[in-house]
């Protein structure tokens, strides 16, 4: 019951308030409104559904032919290179990076942008945290763990380099200058982008620990898991698979 709680009230709740609320209102007017809905889009959203189990939810809602498909979608090689976690920061990363160019106006004021990365940006989110979150529909041995961790590590922190790079330019880098109608409280263009720089910084820095953390957690239980396998193996089957492994370096 809780996990319904969870993916209802706090998933799909938090992804209304961001994109219906007053991030989804003034983003396209503001640089700090939009930068604040889509990181979060990106990184809490899809923990916060995580947390209601959506595989598992769908697994025990849809009939055999739908849980079926589901399985062939999640062994897709798209949902496999994105579900990666190779792949899947560096799409962030390139999704940032936009920031710094004129296409970053073009994505807040675009309706058919804002659409796309409406529903693009969280599903990529998901993608990003559902191997860590629900570890048995995405099974990794602990060395290819280990490598994902590293590398994970290393480009969650460059993920911060665009909101650096925003906050410290000194001049408005998709050369919009001003806004329509603008109300008493906005910032002007300059100020607009290095708020939004410095709240891109500061998010990405801070959501880097839960989800290093998660990686963590997810580490240990599959180095456990091996080696309650291994523990398993009889002496002869244990013998078996040494006499393999010399076999396979000779």
């Amino acid at each position: 019951m809780w996990r319904a709680v969870a993916f209802y009230v706090l998933g799909l709740g938090s992804f209304i308030v961001l994109t219906c609320g007053f991030t989804g209102v003034y983003g396209a007017q503001q640089r700090w409104a939009f930068t604040i809905k889509i990181s979060l889009l990106l990184f809490v959203v899809p923990l916060l559904i995580g947390l209601g189990k959506p595989l598992t939810l769908a697994r025990a809602a849809l009939p055999a032919k739908g849980t079926t498909a589901l399985d062939k979608v999640l062994s897709s090689r798209p949902v496999r290179f994105v579900s990666n976690s190779f792949g899947a920061p560096l799409l962030g990363l390139t999704l940032f990076s936009t920031f710094l160019t004129p296409a970053f106006f073009t994505l807040r004021t675009d309706p058919a942008a804002g659409a796309l990365l409406t529903v693009g940006v969280p599903l990529l989110g998901m993608l990003m945290a559902l191997p860590i979150i629900e570890e048995s529909d995405f099974q990794r041995s602990s060395a290819y763990l280990t490598l994902e961790f590293m590398f994970v590590f290393i480009e969650l922190l460059i993920d911060a380099v665009p909101g650096i790079l925003l906050s410290l330019n000194g001049q408005v880098l998709d050369h919009v200058m001003s806004v329509p109608n603008p109300q008493w409280w906005f910032r002007d263009a300059l100020q607009d982008q290095q708020f939004a720089g410095n709240l891109l910084w500061f998010i990405c820095e801070v959501l880097d620990l839960p989800l290093i953390i998660l990686m963590f957690i997810r580490f240990s239980r599959s180095d456990k898991r091996e080696a309650g396998a291994f523990d398993e193996l009889t002496d002869e089957q244990f013998d078996e698979l040494q006499n393999q492994h010399l076999r396979g370096r000779q």
